[in-house]
């Protein structure tokens, strides 16, 4: 019986033609080809995993470094200083819709309409990079050098990673093997900001940046103090920043070359259908008015704005106010392995006691331990177990809206069932908004330090 029933079923999907079956009625065999033919390998999971690391190398680098960079070994004045910052952080954020709109417009070529975008623009931020970390001999134009190269590099990194992201969509068919390569995308991303973080903080830490640490000092005495400060000691602190800065432009190429050729982009079968795509600017006034879209980002808003200015000031305050110059990198490292560890344990936590219970408890736990390390004298142990905690907090901060993201846009899909195309205008501008709000809190940051005389 049971093979009559197969054989008969069989007779019928060879007499018809593939394309005339519905969806339920396609043949188990043409499903297993299909899902055959469009499973993604390991290696071609890893090369498209790999793609994310530039991104957040390069973002951690710049994030915990730029500042007492600029500060200590360019010895640009507080206020250029936040000038640089706030306007690189408003633009990078400026960049991300702008990119996307761009190449949602682009054709589709031999190479693919993402992968163009990833080739071509990986030579030049690399120059851009390299730049950013490079003390030029005049005095007069430094800050339009560091704004100049900054706002270029945000440009060209955004013009790698936007597409990279969506790439996503374009290496399978099979939802689950996307979801597959996402978890391997996610996991590289955090080792990203652990490399970072290590390759910058270890190089740099090397070199002892000639700075002036008696606050108390008269101005007679930290004048003479600075005019004999050794050239050749800040020398060797510019070209450990030089050398760090080649280490992670040549990170940034052998993943671009792995993700390159290891990855190849498939064509989206929404592009063979009729329908028009809808607006991007009628897509902007949709997602925009979803409720629940801006209670996420009124929410995450405030909560990116804290940690970037953590961020941010972290070195100042290890270097000056606690006394741990030559710690701060290890102290880095202890905050991001910390993260790296406990994502496994918050994804568990989120599935078993709910997101919103996670969102609580996860970003609430470093407020004791930030105030601690704030009110106690320097002590390097309490300074590590304040580090732990941070990095337990910011794996949080780091999963969580992301995690909540794709909830909104499937609520939003629900209430406008014949809306399609937005999610990446829900992923750009949430990106947009958190960029330009932790700009300007890190901004402010840096100007508050004019009347410190740093």
């Amino acid at each position: 019986m049971a093979k009559g029933e197969g054989a008969e079923s069989g007779s019928a999907a060879g007499l018809l033609p593939t394309g005339i079956l519905q969806a339920g009625e396609r043949p188990v065999q043409v499903k297993k080809e299909s899902k055959k033919k469009n499973q993604l390998s390991i290696c071609n999971k890893l090369c498209y995993a790999v793609g994310g690391a530039p991104y957040q190398v390069t973002g951690c680098a710049l994030g915990f470094f730029l500042q007492i960079y600029l500060l200590d070994v360019a010895q640009v004045d507080p206020f250029s200083a936040s000038i640089i910052l706030f306007v690189g952080r408003a633009w990078d954020a400026i960049t991300d819709p702008l990119v996307g709109f761009c190449i949602s417009k682009s054709p589709w070529i031999r190479l693919g309409r993402l992968m163009p975008w990833i080739i071509f623009s990986t030579p030049l931020a690399i120059i851009a990079y390299f730049l950013i970390w490079f003390v030029p001999d005049f005095q007069q134009g430094q800050t339009l050098w560091y704004l100049l190269f900054y706002c270029l590099f945000e440009t060209l990194v955004t013009c790698f990673h936007v597409p990279y992201s969506a790439l996503t969509m374009f290496i399978s068919t099979e939802q689950s093997e996307r979801d597959s390569a996402t978890a391997y995308r996610m996991t590289v991303e955090v080792l990203g900001t652990v490399l970072g973080t290590a390759i910058q903080g270890q190089i740099v830490g090397q070199a002892h940046t000639p700075c002036v640490q008696d606050a108390n000092a008269s101005t007679v005495a930290l004048e003479g103090a600075n005019r004999t400060q050794s050239a050749t000691s800040l020398r060797e602190t510019q070209n450990a920043y030089l050398l760090a800065a080649g280490v992670i432009a040549s990170i940034y190429v052998i993943c671009a070359v792995i993700l390159t050729l290891g990855v190849r982009e498939q064509r989206e079968p929404y592009e063979t259908q009729q329908a028009k795509p809808m607006p991007f600017f009628r897509g902007i006034r949709l997602v925009m008015s979803h409720g629940p879209y801006i209670k996420l980002i009124a929410g995450f808003l405030f909560t990116s704005l804290a940690f970037m200015l953590v961020e941010g000031n972290f070195a100042l305050f290890c270097t000056y106010t606690l006394g741990f110059r030559n710690e701060f990198q290890n102290l880095l490292l202890a905050i991001m392995f910390s993260a790296t560890v406990t994502i496994p344990i918050w994804q568990w936590f989120l599935t078993r006691f709910g997101k919103k219970m996670a969102v609580y408890i996860g970003i609430s736990s470093a407020v004791p331990f930030l105030i601690l390390v704030a009110l106690m004298e320097s002590n390097l142990i309490v300074t590590y177990v304040v580090a732990v905690a941070a990095g337990i907090s910011v794996a949080a901060a780091f999963l969580l809206p992301w995690s909540m993201l794709p909830d909104v846009i499937d609520d939003f899909h629900l209430k406008q069932p014949h809306i399609h195309g937005t999610e990446p205008i829900f992923f750009s501008f949430y990106v947009f908004f958190t960029k330009f709000a932790s700009g300007v809190s890190l901004g402010i940051s840096t100007l508050s330090l004019e009347p410190a005389a740093l």
